[in-house]
């Protein structure tokens, strides 16, 4: 069975695309593609939950890892490419992070959001008054029906 088993390791590792396949080289940097993937996800969402640490700690380490993916041999492209956009997205969020807690990102959006609730308020309440002018006419005109009918009886 031993002998089976490194028989098919061999052949594996001869042939270049399949050892390449079954490396660290490659499952590393496909594994870890969730980071980048979550970074890019991320830019997205609100910037109010963005943890500034944790932003710093990943730009940090995707830029030691991009070092170390060109300091080993053979070089590992894959890996690179994998910390660049995680590097890229961490940068964005950074960006994102400082433009709102920093530079009146947050006072803004407040203001906007005041704003369209603003709108939204008078929008209801032109419904509400139109809602009510004709629930008004209706109650007008029921009650012109009611009194021709006993101006009818009257004259009668």
């Amino acid at each position: 069975m031993a002998a089976a088993i490194s028989a098919l390791n061999a052949k594996i590792r001869s042939q270049p695309v399949l050892n390449y396949l079954c490396s660290t080289h490659f499952w590393g940097p496909a594994s870890n593609f969730g980071i980048p993937i979550a970074a890019v996800m991320d830019t997205q969402k609100d910037p109010d939950i963005i943890s500034g640490r944790m932003t710093v700690a990943l730009l940090l380490y995707s830029g030691t890892f991009m070092r170390y993916a060109f300091a080993v041999s053979p070089k590992n492209y894959l890996l690179f490419a994998c910390h660049f956009v995680n590097f890229g997205g961490q940068s964005t969020q950074g960006y994102r992070y400082l433009q709102y807690w920093n530079f009146g990102g947050k006072e803004a959006a407040l203001q906007d959001k005041a704003k369209s609730e603003a709108k939204k308020i008078g929008a209801d309440g032109k419904e509400m008054a139109e809602e009510a002018k004709e629930g008004t006419q209706g109650i007008a005109d029921q009650a012109k029906a009611k009194a021709g009918d006993l101006k009818a009886k009257v004259v009668k």
